[in-house]
């Protein structure tokens, strides 16, 4: 089992939080998709893409999300009983009862489909700017389409 962290000369750091080795963010989700969509772009496996789209629309259409499984599946790993609660937020001030990140990922799979599958000659770049976004957003921590899904009335 892991201890707390500690600096070089063994005194206990402070800022300790029980699991967080075993969690898996949105913000690497992202991150980890992004660099995922941009290699199969570039060596052009098409079949990770489909793969992709077919993930990342499953997502969207059930409450059921990769970074959640994983971390339920690690926390098992480790010995724990329990997995860690999944909560959706409490939508004070949402219009629709549908979460933001659920809306995000049905965006990135319309997104690559309609420049993969179906105006492929038109829209060539779009899966390419999809997997930049993608990237940066979980470089930075920051996701236009997320905040404009939450802005748009998403929970």
């Amino acid at each position: 089992m892991y201890g707390p962290p500690t600096n070089l000369r063994g005194e206990g750091c402070n800022e300790y939080v029980p699991g967080a080795r075993e969690a898996m963010s949105d913000r690497l989700y992202r991150l980890l998709v992004g660099a995922t969509l941009l290699v199969a772009l570039f060596f052009q496996w098409h079949n990770v893409v489909l793969g992709l789209i077919a993930m990342l629309t499953l997502e969207g259409l059930s409450s059921a999300r990769l970074p959640w499984l994983v971390t339920c599946a690690r926390t098992k790993l480790f010995g724990r009983t329990s997995c860690p609660q999944f909560t959706t937020g409490t939508g004070a001030r949402s219009r629709f009862q549908f979460e933001a990140e659920r809306a995000w990922r049905l965006m990135a799979a319309v997104m690559l489909v309609v420049g993969i599958v179906n105006y492929h000659d038109i829209f060539w770049f779009l899966p390419w700017f999809l997997g930049f976004g993608m990237l940066g957003a979980g470089l930075s921590g920051v996701c236009p389409m997320l905040i404009t899904a939450r802005w748009l009335g998403f929970r």
